[in-house]
């Protein structure tokens, strides 16, 4: 299994008359995203269009321990008869450190079906800590949330992957820190409504307790760009499948690999 990234040390050094904490960050190489891009997606059940879900990234003003961030807002809703049968409105937000691609806040407003969750975490990644609102919970530096994890898997190098190389990386979601394993398949190309595009596909690492049973139960595909955007997902439930793929998009760092 190859490691993508490193979590770096905390260095502590003595200074003269004080003690004071210097912290060496996570680096990422950030050639895919940027603010002013915004992807929307569709869901749809069937033949039929279930939902909507949007990802924008903006700027923001705020700088925790001086670091620059983006804001990324993501949202989903269900569409027409779908709210009458289960109702979704969901709200993300996560602000993520411009060098690093790792959180520094996030929040998460959701109802669906009357299922109400309201979370604020934040992230001292300097402390190694996440502010939650049960208390402090000791995390590694550089965790992930459940917004930040899309962002930073897009600056991860899948240039010299292996079909069957596993990409890792830790994510904290609902007060626990989950690992997240993606497993490479291969490289495809994926026909959706707006064309048919390069890709490449993954699976997801299913671990024991999870909702998904088998790797083959949720398939997804990514550009095979510097964008690196997930394209197109298909996944099985006890009642059907359910699809996600990629309908607008706008403010791209990088040529999207169409090819027809």
């Amino acid at each position: 299994m190859k490691k993508w990234w490193l979590f770096p040390l905390v260095v502590i050094l003595g200074i003269i008359g004080m003690a004071t904490v210097s912290v060496s960050y996570p680096t990422a190489k950030n050639q895919t995203f940027q603010i002013g891009e915004k992807l929307r997606y569709r869901v749809t059940y069937g033949v039929m269009d279930a939902g909507e879900a949007v990802l924008e990234v903006k700027s923001t003003a705020k700088k925790p321990q001086g670091r620059e961030l983006v804001h990324v807002v993501a949202t989903g809703k269900t569409l027409g008869g779908f709210n009458a049968i289960y109702k979704v409105n969901d709200v993300y937000e996560s602000y993520i450190d411009k060098k690093g691609a790792f959180p520094w806040e996030f929040n998460r407003d959701v109802n669906e079906g009357g299922y109400v969750i309201k979370q604020n975490y934040v992230f001292n990644q300097h402390k190694q800590q996440v502010k939650t609102e049960k208390g402090d919970i000791n995390v590694p530096i550089g965790i992930q949330d459940m917004i930040s994890s899309f962002y930073h898997a897009r600056t991860l190098d899948f240039k010299n992957l292996k079909v069957g190389d596993i990409v890792e990386f830790q994510c904290f979601m609902d007060g626990e820190i989950w690992p997240l394993k993606i497993k490479y398949v291969g490289k495809d190309d994926i026909t959706i409504r707006k064309g048919k595009f390069k890709c490449l596909k993954f699976v997801p690492v299913v671990q024991k307790g999870r909702y998904f049973k088998s790797e083959e139960d949720v398939n997804f595909w990514v550009t095979d760009d510097d964008n690196k955007i997930p394209i197109y997902v298909k996944a099985k439930i006890p009642v059907g499948v359910v699809k996600l793929h990629l309908v607008e998009w706008e403010g791209l760092r990088n040529p999207i690999s169409k090819i027809k």
